[in-house]
């Protein structure tokens, strides 16, 4: 059995053929992504640079800022 498209018989093996392809190219391009280590960086340190701390006192500032770093510490522990 074949499909009239665009004025032209077209055989279901074909059209069979056309989908698989197009779905498994897209697939393929969707997960090739891209460099996540250098876009997670840049996206991290802009955070970082756009977080102001409001504190009361020198003291307080100084304890978060230790706090902060603390747990980045940890965290990059836990990851290795």
């Amino acid at each position: 059995m074949s499909y009239l498209i665009f004025g032209r018989a077209i055989k279901n093996e074909y059209i069979a053929l056309g989908v698989l392809t197009t779905f498994f190219g897209g697939v393929s391009l969707a997960m090739r992504g891209g460099k996540k280590e250098n876009a997670a960086g840049q996206s991290l340190q802009k955070a970082r640079d756009s977080i102001q701390i409001n504190a009361g006192s020198s003291e307080e500032e100084q304890f978060i800022q230790n706090f902060i770093a603390e747990a980045e510490k940890e965290e990059a522990k836990a990851k290795h």
